[in-house]
């Protein structure tokens, strides 16, 4: 099975696709994909959508899996990230992936078994639980590759 990987943003978009065979899942693609601050939020918007498109129709994925959006204190930067996440999903849709959402506290429980890991945490086991190249991956690569591992950790559920 390969599953899309998605840390929601609309100036920086984690993306990943894992794959799970037999033994470790494995890191097929991952990027931090960033749309320039000049561009207006439809073009931002637009990006993102052609972005994801390309992924889905290089990689076959099966599923998506997306983080959930946490209502942080600034309302205008959760409107936008929801507008984004809205974006990723439609084409999700569109290429008719199963789609699973998850919660930051269901991501930090499924890849360190503590639903209240800190990022170093997260990060330091995602590291220990795909193979993945050794060269510096960016935090929302990494935030990617844990929602996809939750995603193939809950496959039965969506």
């Amino acid at each position: 099975m390969k599953i899309l990987g998605i840390d929601p943003g609309f100036e920086r978009l984690g993306i990943a696709i894992l794959e799970k065979n037999t033994g470790k899942e494995e890191v097929i693609f991952s990027e931090c994909f960033k749309t320039k601050k000049e561009l207006s939020f439809s073009e931002r918007l637009l990006l993102i959508g052609e972005k994801i498109n390309l992924i889905i129709k290089e990689y076959h994925p099966d599923a998506l899996a997306i983080e959930t959006l946490f209502i942080n204190t600034n309302q205008k930067t959760a409107m936008r990230v929801s507008e984004a996440r809205g974006v990723v999903i439609y084409e999700a849709s569109k290429a008719h992936l199963k789609i699973f959402e998850a919660s930051p506290p269901q991501i930090k429980m499924a890849v360190t078994g503590y639903g209240k890991a800190d990022k170093e945490q997260v990060m330091k086991m995602v590291k220990m639980l795909v193979k993945i190249d050794n060269a510096k991956k960016s935090d929302d690569e990494l935030d990617a590759i844990a929602i996809a591992l939750t995603g193939l950790a809950h496959q039965k559920s969506f």
